[in-house]
């Protein structure tokens, strides 16, 4: 056999061989799994500073009524239950009124008696004026008539105020809702009987629809850049996705000591509807409290990779992965505070899903 054949095929494997291990040795992006969908440049934005804190949803001073009974007497209509919407006004109970009734009829029947009388009076008085004029009447018979007048009169009038105190606890008999809002509890039931002689029964508790207020604990480093006014933005447990806004209201003069770190409350009015939220719920809260210039990227140009987070950034032609560590965000974008320059050429990349996985 002759050898050139031979070697000729050695030497053909040993290049291929060197080949292959050439090509592997390369970055190639196809093999990689990355299509580059655009580029994005490092620029410098306006980006707010934010204070965060945690905090609750609870109601304001005022926003929780006990609606009670002034009246003593049997419950004969109640037309609420717990969590019974209502509007101010709406009659919540009625107090059995057959007894106070017939008090007020009795006391205007009074009160016509007495307007009799108090005519009767003034027709005597006038007889007595008459007979004065002809000199056939005693001198102190008009004086005598006068005091009887009076004294009708002022009969007449403590039954009218009678009669009107009566009609006042008449009115106590039927019991509205003073806000409007929804029914948190209810502590009496129809037929029962109430007694108000040494304190108002409460009959529901009211809670206003629109009376929930955020508090957050803002750190005492914190707390110095914190001013009524500041934009809120914040999430609750139950909804992690939803962003409800508020604004800054007041802050506690006096801090709260919460495992040894000093702590301020900061009252802050919900902007946003409130009907998702309920009371001692607890928020995640971003406090805006100034504006200041930042490298920022847009947000999707970045990939993670467990904790670290990362670009791709084109450097003579080519790709490469480097770090960064990235603070803020704020529509879409998102602030870089290592690892790149004003300037800098990101590429907006995207896996293929054997890569993903």
């Amino acid at each position: 056999m002759k050898p050139g054949p031979a070697i000729a095929g050695l030497l053909l494997a040993a290049a291929l061989g060197v080949s292959a291990w050439w090509l592997l040795g390369q970055k190639d992006d196809s093999e990689n799994g990355l299509t580059v969908d655009g580029y994005a440049t490092v620029e410098t934005r306006s980006i707010a500073s934010t204070v965060l804190a945690t905090g609750i949803i609870r109601l304001r001073v005022g926003a929780e009524v006990r609606v009670g009974s002034q009246l003593s007497g049997i419950v004969e209509e109640l037309n609420v239950v717990v969590g019974s919407k209502i509007a101010k006004g709406d009659v919540l109970a009625r107090i059995d009124s057959r007894s106070l009734q017939a008090r007020l009829e009795q006391a205007n029947a009074q009160a016509r008696v007495l307007q009799q009388e108090v005519k009767r009076a003034e027709v005597e008085l006038e007889r007595a004026r008459q007979l004065d004029l002809q000199k056939l009447a005693p001198a102190n018979d008009i004086e005598d008539r006068t005091l009887d007048l009076a004294n009708a009169q002022a009969r007449l009038e403590k039954a009218r105020r009678d009669a009107a105190v009566v009609e006042t606890d008449l009115q106590y008999a039927v019991i509205t809702a003073p806000i409007t809002g929804i029914v948190a509890s209810v502590a009496t039931q129809k037929g029962e009987t109430v007694a108000a002689s040494f304190e108002t029964p409460t009959f529901a508790t009211i809670i206003a629809v629109d009376a929930l207020e955020l508090v957050a604990l803002v750190d005492e480093t914190d707390i110095g850049t914190v001013e009524p006014g500041n934009a809120v933005y914040f999430t609750v447990e139950a909804y992690p996705i939803q962003e409800f806004q508020g604004v800054v209201k007041q802050i506690a003069p006096k801090g709260t000591i919460i495992s040894g770190v000093v702590n301020f409350e900061v009252m802050i009015d919900i902007q946003s509807p409130v009907t998702a939220l309920k009371p001692d719920m607890t928020a995640n809260v971003s406090i805006r409290t100034a504006e200041r210039e930042a490298l920022v990227l847009p947000s999707n140009a970045l990939q993670r990779d467990g904790f670290d987070q990362y670009v791709f950034v084109e450097e003579n032609g080519a790709i490469t992965r480097r770090n960064v560590s990235v603070g803020t965000r704020e529509a879409g974008f998102t602030e870089i505070r290592q690892g790149l320059s004003k300037g800098s050429k990101v590429a907006l990349v995207t896996r293929s899903e054997t890569d993903s996985e």
